[in-house]
């Protein structure tokens, strides 16, 4: 269990460590804004990435092997080094969370540096160049802002609800959820939750490990958790780093409320890979959870187990055999399953027709 895994280990050394880096790939950040830079894209217009993330990143990791030449490393920016699944102990880094505002001229960016222990997130370091704000946290001995211990939580009954500025922009802005403050960065947003600014958090698509590691670290030491939108636990250092289907999280009590907030609008997730043992593949018709158990490539978007829209793509070749569903849906899902897997040849299939 996680509070035995931590008891004998206080993570100083570890906290301490992850501290100067932060700091430290802060400042290559701050002054890479000063002098300014090229904006490159990865998987699409969504997806950017400058020299700033790939040095700050190099800086990180380099740093991480040197103290603690015994533990795994996954980052962002780096090739994934698959040794890391054989180690307990494994450094999730996200150079820059919120690339876009950060080379765009905003200020909600920030490093991340999460620290996983059998698989569980334990220590987590989220540092904002911009307001000079360092959050650290170590779960069992407590989450401070600037060395100061966080402010107990909120508690309600009118909760702030942090949401991606992305998913706000294009369709958030049209619910009736009260209490949404859009921002960028998803670990930013943790972090915050966990010093007590904001009180929840939820998203619509899915994150990769690296976005969420730190601030899921923050959270829990500050009394709160993150999970999956279906309510299933995240374990880190995974074969394939990412988490499948949106998430929700913050404190116990924002959380709840939320997540019924979240059902009686039937407020969307995409899940990606769905199988046939997990919640989302009700929302498939009886016909095609029959043709489809087993089929590696199946992503859908839903709400509340009613089918939005689907794709189901062959992981290997990346072709699309079946696009089904409302155009706007099926455009977000195309979307969140090119983050995931690269480049997707949609064209091959068209939309709203069912394939054999």
């Amino acid at each position: 269990m996680l509070g035995s895994m931590t008891a004998p280990h206080d993570f100083s050394p570890e906290l301490s460590v992850a501290c100067g880096l932060a700091r430290e790939a802060g400042a290559l950040l701050l002054a890479h804004r000063r002098a300014g830079f090229t904006v490159e894209h990865k998987t699409g217009a969504d997806d950017p990435v400058t020299v700033a993330d790939r040095e700050a990143s190099a800086l990180i990791m380099a740093a991480l092997a040197a103290a603690f030449p015994d533990d795994g490393r996954l980052s962002e920016e780096e090739p994934d080094d698959r040794a890391r699944l054989n180690h307990d102990r494994v450094w999730i880094v996200d150079p820059i969370d919120g690339t876009r505002e950060y080379s765009t001229g905003l200020p909600d960016y920030c490093v991340s540096i999460g620290l996983a222990v059998g698989g569980q997130p334990v220590l987590g370091v989220v540092y904002a160049p911009e307001t000079d704000e360092l959050f650290t946290g170590v779960v069992g001995q407590g989450a401070f802002l600037n060395g100061q211990p966080v402010p107990a939580p909120h508690a309600g009954p009118e909760w702030r609800v942090a949401v991606s500025d992305t998913e706000h922009g294009r369709e958030l802005h049209r619910t009736a959820l009260p209490g949404m403050k859009p921002s960028g960065s998803i670990a930013l947003k943790l972090a915050r939750i966990a010093a007590g600014q904001v009180d929840a958090t939820f998203t619509m698509s899915p994150r990769s490990e690296w976005d969420i590691a730190a601030g899921h670290a923050l959270l829990r030491a500050a009394g709160g958790d993150l999970t999956r939108r279906d309510g299933r636990a995240i374990t880190y250092n995974q074969p394939r780093p990412h988490v499948e289907q949106g998430l929700i999280g913050g404190q116990p009590g924002a959380t709840a409320w939320l997540a019924g907030q979240l059902r009686t609008l039937n407020l969307p997730t995409a899940h990606l890979g769905v199988q046939a043992h997990e919640p989302a593949w009700a929302a498939l018709n009886p016909a095609d959870r029959a043709a489809l158990q087993g089929h590696p490539g199946v992503n859908v978007r839903h709400a509340d187990g009613h089918l939005l829209a689907l794709l189901v793509v062959n992981p290997d070749t990346r072709q699309v055999q079946r696009a089904e569903g409302d155009a706007f849906h099926l455009d977000r899902l195309t979307r969140d399953v090119t983050r995931a897997l690269g480049t997707v040849a949609v064209s091959t299939v068209a939309v709203g027709t069912a394939q054999p």
